[in-house]
């Protein structure tokens, strides 16, 4: 396997597919660093050495990936949450923040249902 970013990217896949495995680069970012190094696409197997450290050197100069990415995204949100925005506030209660309906849907950021007691109308 080889080592990028701190992530063992699969070798029987293409490179363009692998490198999607490092957080941060999806799959244009990897045409895009395919097409600086000037790596055909091909089987992370069949790479040499001297093609991954190029690789590698693309990634680090050109792109924010993995740990400083993760941090600097936490980072954003949790400015958003000191200075009391709508966004911050929507994070803080761990609710959408774009914009989504929550009245229906939703389920992901808000969890599993809690049944709530007395929440059905009464029948006659």
């Amino acid at each position: 396997m080889a080592r990028i970013s701190g992530v063992d990217i699969p070798r029987d896949k293409h490179v363009e597919i692998s490198l999607t495995y490092i957080y941060g680069i999806g799959r244009t970012s990897a045409k895009e660093i395919l097409a600086q190094t000037g790596i055909e696409n091909k089987r992370v197997q069949d790479l040499t050495t001297d093609e991954v450290a190029r690789i590698r050197d693309a990634i680090d100069r050109n792109y924010m990936v993995e740990g400083d990415l993760r941090r600097d995204t936490q980072m954003n949100i949790k400015r958003l949450i000191e200075i009391g925005s709508y966004r911050g506030r929507r994070h803080r209660l761990n609710l959408p923040a774009h914009g989504q309906r929550t009245r229906t849907n939703a389920r992901t950021r808000r969890g599993a249902r809690k049944t709530v007691p007395g929440r059905k109308r009464a029948r006659k």
